[in-house]
C-alpha cells in the first residue's frame, strides 16, 4: 500500500493540471470571441464568465483581470498564426512550391479565423497598447522574417526568384492580401454585389493572391 502512494498522488496532480489546463483553454475560446466582436473596452468579464465552465474568481485567478484575459488571448492568436507562416514542414519543398503554400496556408488561417482579423483591427485601434506586452511576440516575427529571408535565398540560387526582395516586405504583401480579405468582406460583398464567402468565391481569391505574390517574387 505504502509504494502505491506517490503513484496516486502524481495521478491526482496530474489530473489537476489537466483540468486546470482545460480551464484556462475555456476562457481563452469565450474570451477571443468576446472581445473580437466587442472589443477590450465593451467586453465584460461577469459575460465571459458566465459563458464559461468557470467563474469570475477564476479568470481574475488566472489572467489577474481583464487587460490580463486580453493580452493573453492576443499572445495565443499570434502564436498560432506565427506557427502557420513558418511550418518547418516546408523546408523540403522546392522554393517556389513553398512560397505557395506559405501563402496559402496564411489565406486559409484567416479565412477559417475571423476573429484573429477583428483582434487585430481592434488592437490598431487601440494603437498597440497591448500587443508590445506580449512575451515573446518579437522573437516570433523575427522568426517569420528569418524564415522567409532563408526561402527567398534558395529561390535566388535556384534562379526562380529575382534578387533585392526584403522579407518584410514579402510578408507585409503577404499578410496585407489574406487580411483584406477578411477585413472587407461585408462591404465589397455589399457594394459589388459579390458573394465574398462562397467557396468559389474564395478559391477563386486564394488562388488569385497566391498567383500575385509569386509573380512578384518571380526573376
Amino acid at each position: 500500500m505504502a509504494k502505491s502512494a506517490p503513484t496516486n498522488i502524481e495521478d491526482t496532480r496530474s489530473t489537476r493540471a489537466l483540468e486546470a489546463e482545460e480551464t484556462r483553454a475555456n476562457i481563452l475560446d469565450v474570451a477571443t470571441e468576446e472581445f473580437a466582436d466587442k472589443g477590450l473596452s465593451g467586453a465584460r468579464i461577469d459575460e465571459i464568465a458566465e459563458r464559461t465552465n468557470s467563474s469570475k474568481r477564476m479568470i481574475y485567478y488566472y489572467f489577474g483581470g481583464k487587460d490580463g484575459l486580453y493580452r493573453a488571448v492576443l499572445e495565443r492568436a499570434y502564436a498560432a498564426v506565427r506557427a502557420v507562416d513558418a511550418n518547418s514542414q516546408r523546408d523540403d519543398m522546392e522554393p517556389d512550391a513553398a512560397l505557395r503554400d506559405v501563402v496559402g496556408a496564411t489565406f486559409d488561417y484567416h479565412n477559417q479565423h475571423p476573429e484573429f482579423v477583428r483582434l487585430v483591427m481592434n488592437e490598431n485601434i487601440l494603437r498597440g497598447a497591448h500587443v508590445g506586452e506580449i512575451p515573446g511576440i518579437r522573437e516570433r516575427n523575427r522568426a517569420v522574417i528569418d524564415y522567409l529571408r532563408g526561402l527567398l535565398v534558395r529561390g535566388v540560387a535556384c534562379g526562380l526568384f529575382r534578387e533585392g526582395i526584403d522579407p518584410f516586405e514579402l510578408h507585409m504583401s503577404i499578410s496585407a492580401l489574406c487580411f483584406y480579405n477578411v477585413s472587407n468582406r461585408y462591404t465589397f460583398s455589399f457594394g459589388f454585389e459579390r458573394d465574398m464567402d462562397s467557396p468559389k468565391a474564395l478559391a477563386r481569391r486564394r488562388e488569385s493572391v497566391i498567383d500575385l505574390i509569386e509573380s512578384w517574387c518571380c526573376a
